[in-house]
């Protein structure tokens, strides 16, 4: 018999109330994110729908779910899961931070340590019975700019954990939990194989492809939770083993729909909306043309990229398409010391009407004036 737990959200929203106050790009930027739809909890979305498949499954059949904030304490989302103190993830180039001490939830793994607090939860592993949940939604991460991929996207993740006098987990038992994930989403003839993988809190570790017109792609990674990870959460390893999985669930769609587009899963287009279900394969509604621009300019060399992405999303929102980095040098001589020279080639495309030159070039203009202002950036022409 499954479980729902909501964590609350009393300290989420002291600190929402502390964001409205604050008029910085950063905090304007946390704030819209906020407010973006969760698609895992919209009906007709497509990344719920993968996610009603999953819970679905009747090999998930009794494993809880929790919902857990968005705005989590920063070492409960790194400390607590063996991330290094050097680990990328930690900086603010690559993760949101709403203070010092608390940030955007980078993943949905954050769960365990609020599931470990419900006292039905402690009563039942007192009583040496297993356990394991669900809990999915937005997660959040400064990215590049494509087509597959956005700062703000959907995780799921699930764990179980077991006496070890009842059962030892092994690469066995990652491999049917991913199986049976694949199955929910891809369909009982869904052809898939194994490798080896590394995540920071799981050892074995495996990644699933699965096989999609005559091509394997990367789904699914999984792994035996770590000793050290349990001994964090209070968990005695001598005693509990457990397995965990994680993953994008805007990859899952996509693969199964073949879908060209991550922004495609946010349109509001009938002619879109009415083809985004799991298995049906999408076909472009009269593709429109894109108009590329290359911004070329010298920066210091603290310059974050992730950062610039950050602004070029603000000032052109879903136009942008991609962001590519063609160019990257320095020359003490010509720029300077502490000088170093980008070059990235931007392409425009609206999903649903023909763009303008002039509306790319306004669009560009917007992105040239962001580069010198807020990154002190010189443009060079050509």
């Amino acid at each position: 018999m499954k479980d729902t737990y909501s964590v609350s959200l009393d300290e989420q929203k002291k600190l929402i109330e502390k964001l409205a106050e604050r008029h910085d790009a950063e905090a304007m930027r946390i704030k819209h994110y906020l407010a973006m739809s969760d698609l895992s909890r919209k009906q007709g979305s497509p990344i719920n729908e993968v996610v009603e498949h999953i819970l679905g499954s009747p090999d998930f059949k009794d494993l809880d779910v929790i919902e857990v904030p968005e705005i989590v304490r920063a070492d409960i989302s790194f400390d607590l899961f063996d991330f290094p103190a050097d680990h990328p993830a930690r900086s603010k180039s690559d993760t949101y931070y709403v203070d010092d001490k608390n940030i955007l939830r980078t993943h949905t793994t954050v769960m365990w340590y609020y599931y470990l607090l419900e006292p039905k939860v402690k009563k039942k592993m007192e009583a040496g019975e297993p356990v394991g949940c669900f809990s999915y939604g937005k997660v959040y991460r400064k990215d590049e700019i494509d087509r597959n991929h956005m700062n703000v996207f959907h995780q799921i993740d699930g764990w179980y954990l077991v006496h070890k006098d009842q059962r030892i987990i092994g690469i066995e038992d990652l491999q049917n939990a991913l199986i049976s994930v694949a199955k929910a989403v891809y369909g009982s003839d869904v052809k898939y194989r194994f490798n080896k993988d590394t995540f920071p809190y799981t050892d074995p570790s495996l990644e699933m492809e699965i096989e999609k017109n005559g091509k394997w792609l990367e789904v699914l990674g999984s792994g035996v939770v770590k000793g050290s990870v349990l001994e964090k959460f209070g968990i005695d390893s001598s005693i509990w083993t457990g397995w965990a999985f994680g993953q994008g669930i805007e990859r899952l769609a996509m693969v199964s729909m073949e879908l060209p587009d991550i922004r495609l899963l946010w349109s509001e287009d009938e002619r879109v909306k009415k083809q985004l279900k799991l298995g049906n394969k999408f076909k472009e509604v009269s593709k429109f043309p894109p108009i590329v621009r290359d911004i070329s300019f010298v920066v210091n060399k603290d310059f974050i990229p992730n950062n610039y992405f950050d602004s070029i999303r603000d000032a052109g929102g879903d136009l942008v398409e991609t962001v590519e980095l063609l160019d990257k040098y320095e020359n003490a001589k010509k720029f300077g010391e502490d000088k170093i020279s980008y070059t990235f080639r931007i392409t425009y495309r609206h999903l649903d009407k023909t763009l303008t030159n002039a509306e790319a070039n306004e669009l560009h203009t917007k992105i040239e004036e962001v580069t010198t202002r807020d990154f002190g950036g010189v443009i060079r022409v050509a």
